[in-house]
C-alpha cells in the first residue's frame, strides 16, 4: 500500500525516544540471535518455543517438552519480537521507527513500554480468540506496531508524513489520510482475507488496545487530535 519515510514531527518532552530505539534493537537481536539471521531451521524452532500458538495457549494441546523455554502466557509478548524473514522485519521497525519516537513522546519512556506490551498482547490473544484451534504459531511485531499507528493517528491526524506510494512515488500525505486508509484495509482484510497468512485479526486487537490505551496512558496536557496546533 505505501511505505512511511518520514513524518515533519518534532519531540517535544523527551530528548530522545531511547524505548523505541530499545525495542528496534531487541527485535533485531532476537531475529540474530534467537532465529539465526533467518538462516536455517533456528527460525521455525524460535517460533515454536517462543512464539504464540492458540492451541498451546488454552492447553488444548501440548508443547514438546524440548521446545519449551517460556510458560505460554509469556508468549502473547515473546512472540512480538520474532519475524519470519528479514523482510517481516524489515517493515515492522521501519513503522516503529517513523512512529514510535512521537507515541513515546506523548506518553514518556515508561508508559509507552507498557503501552506497547500490552498492545503486543492484545494482538495476540484477538488473534488467538479468534483461532483458537490453530496450531501456527504466531510471530511478529505487527500488533504492537499497529496499536502504535493507532495512537499516532489520534494524536496526530494533520501531521503531514511522506510516504512511498507503490514504492516508487515519494508523497507528504497527513496521517489521517495514510495511517487510516492502513487501519481500515487491515478490518477490510480481517472480514474478507480469511485465507491469508497475515494473521490481520493481530492488527485490529493492536488497534483497538492502541486506541485505547493512548487515551489513557498519555501525558497529562497532551491533546488528542492535534488540538491546538
Amino acid at each position: 500500500m505505501f511505505i512511511p519515510l518520514h513524518d515533519h514531527n518534532p519531540l517535544r518532552h523527551v530528548l530522545r525516544p531511547y524505548v523505541t530505539w530499545g525495542l528496534i534493537l531487541a527485535n533485531v537481536l532476537a531475529f540474530v540471535v534467537l532465529q539465526g539471521a533467518g538462516l536455517g531451521e533456528a527460525v521455525e524452532a524460535g517460533a515454536f518455543s517462543f512464539g504464540l500458538i492458540p492451541s498451546v495457549l488454552f492447553d488444548i494441546r501440548d508443547l514438546s517438552p524440548e521446545l519449551i523455554v517460556v510458560p505460554e502466557q509469556a508468549t502473547l509478548v515473546t512472540y512480538s519480537f520474532l519475524h519470519a524473514d528479514i523482510w517481516h522485519l524489515g517493515g515492522n521497525m521501519l513503522f516503529l521507527w517513523v512512529f514510535g519516537d512521537n507515541v513515546e513522546d506523548a506518553l514518556g519512556h515508561v508508559k509507552f513500554l507498557l503501552f506497547y506490551l500490552l498492545s503486543a498482547a492484545a494482538g495476540g490473544l484477538a488473534y488467538a480468540l479468534l483461532s483458537p484451534n490453530s496450531d501456527m504459531p504466531l510471530i511478529g511485531a505487527s500488533g504492537a506496531v499497529s496499536g502504535i499507528v493507532a495512537a499516532y493517528v489520534m494524536l496526530h491526524p494533520r501531521v503531514r508524513v511522506w510516504v512511498l506510494v507503490l514504492g516508487r512515488i515519494p508523497l507528504p500525505i497527513p496521517a489521517l489520510w495514510a495511517l487510516g486508509a492502513w487501519i481500515g484495509l487491515q478490518f477490510f482484510n480481517l472480514v474478507t482475507d480469511g485465507d491469508s497468512q497475515v494473521a490481520w485479526s493481530a492488527h485490529v486487537g493492536g488497534i483497538v488496545a492502541g486506541a485505547v490505551l493512548v487515551m489513557v496512558l498519555r501525558r497529562r496536557g497532551v491533546p488528542l487530535f492535534d488540538k491546538g496546533l
